[in-house]
């Protein structure tokens, strides 16, 4: 399925050999989990990186799904973002390599949940992550950071140091739930440590051919406005199934449906001077939502109807 077009204007679009200096610092977060966070920081990273962008992604999660998820074990590491946050241990001492070209990770472990209560009473302990980035920044062209769940400490510490916010949505009934949560801590983060900080836009995810998801596509594109991406990332059994064995998916399954989508989110990201057209969202064929606007009765419901009729 495709749910967009590129007008590349006979441009040719080779990311490795015409691709631009660039620096951005993006945090993938999200005020509730299992919407394909960080399934979404991972395989954007690791597109980036096949493009020839030098990227590194930084797990704030202590889940460590990001980690995990690019073949780390979490019983393997000895420094983690956990030392930068709580011991402000210089950040090129705790990047790995991932095994794949221009991949750089500063992991995560569960150590990182001690750092919500080590750090209250710590002087500005919201520039813990934003001061290790500070060292780092200029060895690479993205910066990836994959936030946690909830919006405490350590979310704020990654809003502070990114200067641009993917918010993953699955295309659920309760997609917008606490999504004003999470505007008001971005709001207050760029105000009080960060007024660099942007919502760079919202990332559908979890897709699936249902009227569920069409009215939750339209219910978010009417809250985010124009600040949507315009790759929708269907729900694809590939995808669940890359972290399981530690890669992501454009390693696992480079041709299937999920790895298409998160290539062109990757290439939305970088291709500015490329025009993405976004088409409708065609979720369902026309003849059934024409079908769900006449009120008719469904085909089959109708037959049975003229049958009972006929008995009588």
């Amino acid at each position: 399925m495709c749910f967009f077009t590129r007008n590349t204007k006979d441009k040719s679009i080779n990311l490795e050999e015409d691709r631009a200096p660039i620096k951005r610092k993006i945090a993938v977060a999200s005020q509730k989990g299992g919407v394909g966070k960080s399934t979404t920081a991972v395989n954007v990273a690791a597109y980036l990186s096949s493009f020839g962008y030098r990227t590194i992604l930084i797990d704030m999660d202590p889940q460590s799904n990001s980690t995990t998820g690019l073949g780390i074990n979490t019983d393997d590491v000895d420094l983690s973002v956990y030392s930068i946050i709580s011991y402000t241990e210089d950040p090129n001492k705790v990047i790995l390599d991932t095994g794949y070209d221009n991949l750089k990770i500063i992991p995560s472990t569960g150590q990182l949940e001690n750092a919500e209560t080590e750090l209250v009473s710590i002087n500005k302990k919201e520039h813990r992550l934003s001061d290790a980035i500070s060292r780092i920044e200029y060895d690479y062209d993205f910066i990836i950071i994959d936030c946690c769940p909830h919006l405490g400490i350590l979310t704020i510490n990654a809003l502070a140091a990114a200067e641009e916010v993917m918010v993953p949505m699955q295309c659920e009934f309760y997609a917008l739930e606490g999504t004003a949560r999470l505007i008001k801590t971005i709001d207050l983060v760029r105000i009080n440590f960060n007024g660099k900080l942007e919502i760079a836009g919202a990332v559908l995810t979890m897709y699936s051919r249902t009227r569920i998801s069409n009215q939750a596509v339209k219910e978010i594109k009417k809250y985010f406005s124009h600040k949507i991406y315009n790759t929708i990332i269907p729900r694809n059994i590939r995808l669940s199934e890359a972290p399981s064995i530690g890669k992501p998916i454009m390693d696992y399954d480079p041709w299937c449906k999920g790895a298409k989508a998160y290539e062109m989110l990757a290439r939305e990201l970088v291709s500015d001077e490329v025009e993405i057209e976004r088409q409708e969202v065609t979720i369902l064929p026309r003849r059934i939502i024409d079908f769900w606007d006449s009120g008719s009765p469904p085909r089959h419901a109708a037959g049975k109807k003229r049958k009972l009729e006929g008995s009588r």
